[in-house]
């Protein structure tokens, strides 16, 4: 059945397959090219491998099983020979993925899921624009990846060594994390991350969402010219509200104080959350409010066991933004802060300028994480806020 399927298919579509296993072997090539140098010749030697592999896979082979098990051992065999290890795995995953792509195309799969009447041009457009939204996410994701296994290097490098791309045990190390958690001034820099953050998240929520519930209200005279001010240091390039903050600090005695760096860090959180408490309350009942001071419940009380249920996913997602813009905040911090007040990005910073030290790795992996964590949260909490205001079903 399968074999009579890709005849079906293939032989009138014989170009389309060729050429889009040379297309696909040509954007390898280039990869691998620029990584020895010769961009051209990868492209070229791509171009033709990838057409004349193609071609015979679906011409020759037909079975996707016996061509995938083929062009992955033979991509084992080219990648050891040429990276040993760490070109074997490359190389087999080159292999698996090019037969899928390449049996995608000659079993018409990339239509299966576009209307029947989608013309060619149609059909290009859609899987050209699905390749650059995935060429923006790995480009924009790569730098992150990359971070993660050269913290675990067991050299004072910021490159892959021989050891670490050969996956020997002894190229690798927990010694840049040993050297986070041991050494005072990085301990010092966390503690005053955790001191100062937390703070600025309780008053940048506070005072945030205050506001939004204030400018929701349709009699607030000048809402948007207010909303405009307050999430503006969302907006300004951060050297100059940093700078601007330095010079009214200096004048009224809070540069270089804790409370200082607290209020500063609060300034940049509140925008984030007027701004999802303000998304929330787009969907809020106003009818509940009115409810429950018609029973005799006065504001305070309205707003803690009426409004606040209900907002409080919102609430929590604008104050985790807050969380993770004043813990992950260095040029603010550096303009109003002082030696005291030096934080983990800071602390990374000075890393980076004065001694290159392997550690910031693993500082930054831990912190890659915990934005994982709370970013997954995040996306939990809007589904919750989704069905409790009735927009998905629960």
């Amino acid at each position: 059945m399968i074999t009579q399927k890709i005849e079906q298919t293939v032989v009138p579509s014989n170009q389309l397959v060729a050429g889009g296993g040379a297309f696909f072997a040509a954007v390898f090539g280039l990869l691998f090219g620029m990584t020895q140098d010769i961009p051209l010749i990868g492209v070229i030697g791509g171009l033709v491998f990838g057409g004349i592999v193609a071609f015979g896979i679906v011409k020759i082979a037909k079975s996707r099983r016996i061509s995938q098990i083929v062009m992955v051992i033979l991509g084992l065999i080219v990648g050891y020979l040429q990276a040993q290890i760490a070109g074997a795995i490359i190389g087999a995953i080159f292999g698996w993925v090019f037969t899928w792509f390449v049996f995608w195309l000659a079993t018409g799969q990339y239509r299966r899921r576009l209307p029947s009447y989608a013309t060619p041009g149609q059909v290009l457009w859609h899987h050209t624009f699905v390749v650059i939204c995935w060429a923006i996410f790995i480009f924009l994701i790569t730098p992150i990846i990359v971070v993660m296994p050269l913290s675990f290097n067991a050299e004072n490098f910021f490159t892959f060594t021989p050891e670490m791309l050969n996956f020997d045990p002894a190229g690798y190390s927990l010694k840049h994390y040993e050297d986070f958690f041991t050494n005072s001034d990085w301990q010092g820099a966390l503690k005053n991350s955790f001191a100062i953050a937390p703070v600025a998240t309780l008053i940048s929520v506070s005072l945030g969402t205050l506001a939004a519930i204030g400018l929701s209200q349709p009699f607030v005279p000048f809402r948007r010219a207010i909303m405009a001010i307050l999430i503006s240091p969302m907006i300004m390039p951060l050297i100059i509200s940093a700078a601007g903050m330095y010079f009214f600090y200096s004048r009224v005695g809070l540069q270089g104080t804790y409370f200082g760096v607290v209020l500063a860090h609060a300034a940049l959180g509140i925008p984030f959350v007027i701004i999802t408490v303000t998304a929330t309350l787009v969907g809020f009942d106003r009818s509940l409010t009115r409810a429950a001071a018609n029973l005799g419940a006065n504001p305070v009380r309205t707003f803690f066991k009426v409004q606040m249920p209900l907002i409080l996913p919102g609430v929590i997602s604008g104050g985790l933004f807050a969380f993770i813009t004043s813990f992950d905040e260095v040029v603010v911090v550096l303009f109003v802060g002082s030696a005291g007040q030096k934080t983990l990005p800071w602390q990374m910073f000075t890393g980076l300028r004065e001694q290159i030290s392997p550690t910031i790795l693993a500082v930054a992996t831990i912190l890659v994480v915990l934005s994982i964590l709370m970013l997954t949260t995040l996306e939990m909490l809007r589904r919750r806020s989704e069905r409790l205001r009735g927009l998905t079903p629960g």
